[in-house]
C-alpha cells in the first residue's frame, strides 16, 4: 500500500538531486525500500560535498557527517532537515510538515532505539551522524511479525550499552536474529575482551579470547550478560512441542546451566556440564562451532580406495559422505564402481550427496530438481544403495532469503516429486547454508539437513539457528592430507555426525519398505482381532479392534472415552496374552519422518465411527479425534503466544506442520491426521485395515499422494476447509464445547467464540483459519 508521506519524499528527493553526478533515482512508488534510503543518502552526500554520490553510507559520509555537527530541527541547512523528515516518515514515525522535521518523533525513535538519554533534552533532540546512518536504513525498531520483545531488549540493551564506540553502529530494534545482530553481539565481546580492533569477525584473536572466559552457574556480570544474550538468539532449543528457551540476565543461574546443557546436547558438544566454555562460546556464536573439535563424519570428492578407507577409519571417522553423480566422467568426484564395497568393508559407514551445480541461482528450478531426483535415483539404484537411504541435494553457494521461494524451494519441489515419479524409493536431504536448510526443510520437507557450517560468513548462516533436524555440519576443510599407501594425498572436509540422525548406509543388501515392520505388525494384530472376534460376542470389526488397542495406552481416558467412545477392555487383555504390545513408532516410507501409531489409529478410529458429514462445511467427532483437536490445542499456543504472533495466519504460517519447528501441531500430526483419515474412510468401504495399510505404506503407494487425497476427500475446496475449520473453532455443541475446554480454556487461551464477537475478531479467527487451509494445501502442491 502507498503511503502519501513516502510517495511525497520520493518526488521531492529525485527533483531535489537528478542533475547531481553519480545519483540513481528511487522509485515513485510511495513504497520505503533500499533504494529510495539510497536516494536520501545520495542527497545527503551532495549536501555534505561528495561528489560523485554513491549508494552507499561509507566513511567518507560518517567522516564528513561527524565534522558537521548534531544537526537540530533548526539547522540552517532546509534540504538536510528533509532528508531528515522523510527519513522518519519512511521509518514509521510523523516526520512533520513544512520546513522541519518532528523533534518528538526523533526522540520516540531514539527510545525505540535504546539510545535515549535521560535528561538531555537537546542531545535527544538532535540528529548525531550514526543516528543519521540509522535513520537511512531499512532497520526497524519495534517488534515486527515474528520478533519478540526479549530480543528487542536485548537489541536496545546493545545499542544503548555500545553505540557510542566507534567499530560499533545503531543495529534494528525489530525482536528478530539476524546477521546484524550477530556481528553486534561478536563486536560488543570483543570490546569486552579487550580486542585492539573490533570488527564483528570471529577471528583468531577473538577465539584465543574467549578461552579465558569460561563461565559457569553462580558467575555474574557482563560476559553473562552477553553469553545469556547468544543462548536467547539461539533459542528454543527443539526439545518437546514448545522447546526450551532461556532469559536474559546477568547472574548465571541453574536455569541458565539447565538450558545450555540442554543446547551443548542438541549441538552435539564434546562437554555437556552446562557450562559456558569455549566450544559452547563458538557454537553460539558462528555456524562452524570450535572448527578444531573432534569429528566422526567427513566428505570429500576423492575417492575412497582401500588405503584411504584405512586411513580414515584409523583416524576415528565412521561415516564418509560421496558424490553420487558428476557430470564430467572424468572427475574423480563421482563414485567408483566397488568403491562402496570398499567403503562398508573398511567398517565405514557412508552417505550419498547430490551435486551437479551450485553456483548460479539460476540454475535451481522445478524442472532441474526434477531431472536430478532422476539421476540421483538412477545413480543410487545403479551402485545398490537400499531403500529409505536419504540423499542430500546440494545448494553450494550463498543463497539469499529472497532466493529461497523463486529458486531453492522450486528445485527442491521439483526433487520431491522425480523421486516420487520412481516411487519414492530414496528420501531427499538437504546441502547447504542454515537457512537453505531451514527453508528446504520446512517447505518440501525434507528429512535431514547437512550443514554447510564451515562457511560461517555466509549470510544463510549468520543470524540462523542451527536446524532442527540436523545430521551432519560442515566445520572445517583440509587440504592435501597424507593417507599413506596407495591412498596419496586428499583433500577432505570434516563433519560433526550427530547421533540418532541419519544413520547413513551400513550394508548395500536390498532393503524392505522403511514401513514393513509396522506393516507386518497390524497383520498379526488383524489375525487377533478376528481370532477374538470369533469366540466372542462383539458387534465392533476386527479392523476397529485393531484401532482400539493400539490408541488404548495414550489416547484412552476419559475425554477420549467421551469422544468416540471406550475402548474393549476384554480385547486388549486377550491381545496382551497372545503377546502384543503397543508399537511406538514406525518410518514413513514417503517423508522419512517417525509416524506415531497411537495418534494414527486414535485418528483412524475416530474418523471409522463418525464418518465426515454430507454438509461439506460441517465437523463432527471424528475430525476432532484427528486434524480438528489438533487444531484446537494449536489455537490455545497461538493466543498464548500472540505477543509474537498477532497475526493467526503468520502464526500458522510459521509454525504449523512445519517439520523441524516446535509445535503442538507438527508436521508428523498432520500425517497421522491425513493417513488416519484414509485408512478409516477405506475400512468404512469395506478394506480390512491390514490390506490397506500395506496399500498405502507398500507397493500401492498411497503415502505419495496422501496430503492430495486428504483435501479432496475431507476438505473439497479451500473455501470448505476454512469454514470447516471456523467451525471446529466455534460450533456449538456439547462434545465441542468439553472438547474446546480440555484443549483451549484448560491452557489459559480465550475462547474462539470470544474472540470472534470482539471488534475484528471474526476476521482474525478467520484469518488463522485460512493459515490451516495453506498449510494442507501448500502440501497437496508439493505433490504434484
Amino acid at each position: 500500500m502507498a503511503d502519501a508521506k513516502v510517495l511525497e519524499g520520493q518526488k521531492w528527493v529525485n527533483a531535489t538531486y537528478a542533475g547531481v553526478s553519480g545519483y540513481v533515482k528511487c522509485p515513485e512508488n510511495g513504497q520505503t525500500g533500499w533504494s529510495t534510503m539510497y536516494s536520501f543518502i545520495m542527497g545527503l552526500q551532495h549536501e555534505l560535498g561528495i561528489s560523485p554520490v554513491v549508494a552507499s553510507f561509507g566513511e567518507t559520509t560518517m567522516s564528513k557527517l561527524v565534522a558537521y555537527k548534531s544537526i537540530s530541527d533548526g539547522d540552517q541547512n532546509k534540504n538536510i532537515r528533509d532528508i531528515i523528515r522523510y527519513g522518519l516518515f519512511c521509518k514509521g514515525y510523523w516526520g512533520e510538515s513544512g520546513d522541519t522535521f518532528n523533534a518528538d518523533a526523533l526522540e520516540s525513535m531514539k527510545k525505540n532505539m535504546g539510545i535515549w538519554q535521560s535528561g538531555q533534552d537537546a542531545w535527544n533532540r538532535s540528529v548525531q551522524a550514526k543516528v543519521f546512518k540509522a535513520l537511512l536504513t531499512m532497520d526497524a525498531y519495534v517488534v515486527i511479525a515474528g520478533g519478540t520483545d526479549k530480543i528487542r531488549g536485548i537489541q536496545q540493551w546493545l545499542n544503548g550499552r555500545y553505540w557510542e564506540k566507534s567499530a560499533y553502529n545503531i543495529g534494528p530494534c525489530d525482536g528478530l536474529y539476524s546477521r546484524d545482530v550477530q556481528k553486534s553481539l561478536v563486536i560488543a565481546l570483543q570490546y569486552e575482551m579487550g580486542i585492539a580492533a573490533p570488527n564483528g569477525n570471529f577471528g583468531p584473536g577473538t577465539q584465543a579470547a574467549l578461552k579465558n572466559h569460561t563461565l559457569a552457574e553462580g558467575a555474574t556480570g557482563i560476559m553473562v550478560s552477553l553469553f545469556t544474550a547468544a543462548c536467547v538468539f539461539n533459542e528454543p532449543v527443539p526439545v518437546g512441542t514448545d522447546g526450551v528457551r532461556t532469559a536474559f540476565t546477568s547472574t548465571f543461574s541453574s536455569n541458565i546451566t539447565e538450558y545450555v546443557r540442554l543446547f551443548q546436547e542438541f549441538s552435539y558438544l564434546p562437554q555437556r556440564a552446562g557450562r559456558a566454555d569455549y566450544d559452547t562460546w563458538c557454537q553460539l556464536l558462528v555456524s562452524m562451532g570450535n572448527p578444531d573439535r573432534d569429528v566422526t563424519g567427513a566428505d570429500t570428492r576423492f575417492v575412497i580406495n582401500a588405503d584411504r578407507a584405512k586411513w580414515l577409519k584409523n583416524s576415528g571417522c565412521e561415516i564418509v559422505g560421496r558424490y553420487l553423480y558428476s557430470p564430467d566422467p572424468n572427475f574423480e568426484k563421482e563414485i567408483r564402481p566397488g568403491e562402496l564395497e570398499t567403503i562398508l568393508a573398511a567398517g565405514l559407514k557412508f552417505f550419498p550427496i547430490m551435486q551437479v551445480h551450485g553456483r548460479d541461482v539460476t540454475e535451481y528450478n522445478y524442472t532441474t530438481g526434477f531431472q536430478h531426483a532422476l539421476i540421483a535415483h538412477e545413480q543410487a539404484t545403479k551402485f545398490n544403495i537400499p531403500r529409505g537411504s536419504v540423499i542430500y541435494f546440494a545448494v553450494d553457494f550463498d543463497a539469499t532469503q529472497d532466493e529461497m521461494d523463486p529458486f531453492i524451494v522450486k528445485y527442491f519441489n521439483g526433487v520431491v516429486v522425480g523421486l516420487a515419479d520412481r516411487g519414492k524409493k530414496y528420501i531427499h536431504g538437504v546441502y547447504g547454508s542454515r537457512n537453505v536448510c531451514i527453508n528446504a526443510t520446512q517447505k518440501t520437507y525434507a528429512r535431514y539437513s547437512f550443514v554447510s557450517g564451515m562457511s560461517w560468513g555466509f549470510s544463510g548462516n549468520l543470524g540462523f539457528p542451527l536446524p532442527a533436524n540436523w545430521s551432519f555440519n560442515q566445520i572445517k576443510e583440509i587440504s592435501g592430507i597424507e593417507t599413506g599407501g596407495e591412498g596419496g594425498k586428499i583433500d577432505l572436509d570434516h563433519d560433526v555426525w550427530r547421533p540418532y540422525s541419519d544413520p547413513g548406509v551400513r550394508s548395500l543388501a536390498a532393503a524392505p519398505s522403511p514401513a514393513a515392520d509396522f506393516m507386518t505388525y497390524i497383520d498379526q494384530l488383524y489375525a487377533t482381532a478376528q481370532d477374538y472376534k470369533a469366540s466372542n460376542s462383539t458387534s465392533r470389526s476386527a479392523s476397529q479392534l485393531v484401532m482400539e488397542f493400539v490408541r488404548h495406552e495414550e489416547y484412552g481416558g476419559l475425554n477420549w472415552g467421551i469422544l468416540i467412545g471406550n475402548y474393549d477392555r476384554d480385547w486388549v487383555t486377550y491381545a496382551k496374552s497372545k503377546g502384543h504390545t503397543v508399537k511406538k513408532g514406525f518410518t514413513d516410507p514417503n517423508s522419512g519422518y517417525e509416524i506415531g501409531p497411537d495418534h494414527l489409529l486414535a485418528t483412524a478410529n475416530g474418523h471409522l465411527l463418525f464418518t465426515q458429514p454430507t454438509n461439506p462445511k460441517s465437523v463432527n467427532s471424528g475430525d476432532i479425534a484427528g486434524w480438528g483437536g489438533d487444531f484446537m490445542t494449536f489455537y490455545a499456543n497461538w493466543r498464548n503466544d500472540e505477543q509474537q504472533y498477532a497475526s493467526g495466519k503468520a502464526y500458522c504460517d510459521a509454525k504449523l506442520a512445519k517439520p523441524g519447528v516446535s509445535s503442538s501441531f507438527s508436521f508428523q500430526d498432520l500425517i497421522e491426521d491425513a493417513d488416519g483419515y484414509l485408512i478409516a474412510r477405506a475400512c468404512n468401504a469395506g478394506t480390512p485395515i491390514n490390506q490397506i495399510v500395506r496399500e498405502h505404506y507398500g507397493n500401492g503407494g498411497g503415502h505419495l499422494t496422501r496430503f492430495t487425497q486428504y483435501f479432496s476427500k475431507r476438505f473439497s475446496t479451500a473455501a470448505d476447509c476454512r469454514d470447516q475449520a471456523f467451525n471446529d473453532l466455534t460450533m456449538e455443541n456439547e462434545t465441542f464445547n468439553l472438547a474446546r475446554s480440555a484443549l483451549i480454556l484448560a491452557k489459559g487461551a480465550q475462547s474462539p467464540t470470544v474472540l470472534a464477537n470482539l471488534p475484528g475478531g471474526f476476521d482474525k479467527l478467520r484469518n488463522f483459519c485460512q493459515g490451516f487451509v495453506d498449510a494442507i494445501v501448500a502440501r497437496v502442491g508439493a505433490e504434484s
